[in-house]
């Protein structure tokens, strides 16, 4: 089983190099693993004392960087590596300052996690949710290196508890400790004879609480939604905004919109899927200097501003719901606000939580999520109170951090 999996992980490289010669998202991919061991040997300086942190992409990083500022504070002197397998992490999170080196990870052949291993020499390794590269763990386990799953969540539908996943289960038998999500999770490892673990809950709580304190103030926004009702979307593909588009043809408010994708065609063609309502982009009220305009519609073609926006919305719409699977809700949560979402949130255990709480709200179709907005559009007390439920389900699972570092 080892050489298939060795041999899969090749074949991956293949494709996303036949892949990149027509993907950006390929090609950042690609392009950012070359010469990466010799630029590893060349940057990290052998007397470090290191800890190392992986996460897959940017929600990952999100949970891990409360982990990763604590350690920081805690052991100043210690220096953190932070690598990440996809470019939508990396890309956006390659100059974080609390980092002290940030790489891609090298693809996790036997040859790689040697190297990597050889050349980074950490004291711990802390890989962030659904990160389970064998190679790298194999090595640690073999070097005797601590080797931790944090804010990790097992689901029974999982390959590891199936009849076909008895190798991968081994592997995993290799990491030192998990700190999970649940107690399910915990109960699911137990069934493949794995009792290394334990709840700490979900380090993603304590991020954005750490993010609403440090949220930029945008005077721009604050004026604009005083002017009437606002809905704030967050990480939109095409269905969501289909669905956004026809619910402005029905309700007078306004809609502060961040797409998933900021590039110009998609941008384009939601200026036409708007253009009943004169949407404005974001880079034009920066470019102008503008204090105040008309239109009811901002288009935000830039990374790093929805978790600020979020707070100056009456009402936050999550993306994916329609697609794959919504996006990060905790994010409008610890403001205080109502969440509408589409039907794909069942893998998402805060989504859940949140609509038995009442706190958020989801749709199968259009005319389900216009029954959610008619009833917020008519009752502004239903807003306050779905709002102030979102707010307590967060503060009252922050913590997992605390209880993870005194265990660690």
């Amino acid at each position: 089983m080892r050489y298939l999996y060795n041999f899969s992980v090749l074949f991956y490289t293949f494709v996303a190099k036949c892949l990149s010669l027509r993907n950006e998202k390929a090609k950042l991919w690609v392009n950012g693993r070359k010469n990466l061991i010799s630029n590893l040997q060349t940057q990290i300086n052998p007397n470090d004392e290191i800890i190392w942190f992986h996460c897959a992409s940017l929600g990952e990083f999100e949970q891990g960087r409360p982990l990763i500022e604590s350690f920081k504070e805690k052991q100043p002197d210690t220096k953190i590596l932070l690598t990440f397998f996809s470019p939508s992490g990396y890309e956006i999170r390659k100059h974080y300052a609390t980092a002290d080196y940030v790489f891609y990870l090298p693809t996790d052949t036997p040859k790689h996690a040697r190297q990597f291993l050889d050349i980074v020499k950490p004291k711990c390794i802390f890989f962030v949710k659904y990160e389970f590269w064998y190679n790298y763990i194999n090595q640690a386990f073999m070097r005797k290196i601590p080797f931790y799953s944090v804010a990790c969540i097992f689901r029974p539908q999982q390959f590891y508890f199936s009849w076909y996943g008895k190798w991968f289960a081994k592997q995993l038998a290799q990491i030192t400790h998990f700190f999970t999500q649940d107690q399910a999770s915990v109960d699911l490892l137990k069934i493949i004879n794995i009792s290394q673990s334990t709840v700490c809950g979900d380090t993603r709580f304590d991020s954005v609480c750490q993010t609403a304190k440090k949220a930029k103030e945008i005077p721009f926004f604050a004026n604009f939604c005083k002017r009437k009702m606002t809905i704030v979307a967050g990480s939109t593909w095409q269905p969501d905004e289909e669905v956004l588009s026809k619910l402005l043809l029905n309700f007078d408010f306004q809609l502060i919109i961040a797409p998933h994708e900021i590039n110009e065609k998609h941008i384009s063609d939601m200026e036409k899927l708007f253009s009943y309502r004169s949407p404005l982009r974001y880079s034009e009220i920066v470019k102008n200097n503008m204090e105040t305009v008309e239109n009811e519609i901002i288009i935000i073609n830039s990374i790093g501003l929805l978790s600020s926006l979020y707070r100056y919305g009456d009402i936050a719409y999550i993306g994916g719901g329609f697609g794959a699977g919504i996006h990060n809700i905790l994010e409008a949560a610890v403001y205080g606000k109502p969440i509408v979402f589409g039907a794909n949130y069942k893998k998402f255990k805060e989504a859940a939580d949140l609509i038995k709480l009442q706190a958020a709200f989801s749709g199968k179709n259009y005319a389900e999520i216009e029954k959610i907005i008619a009833n917020f559009y008519a009752d502004a007390d239903a807003i306050k109170m779905a709002g102030e439920h979102a707010w307590q389900y967060v503060e009252g699972n922050k913590g997992a951090v605390g209880i993870l570092i005194e265990l660690v």
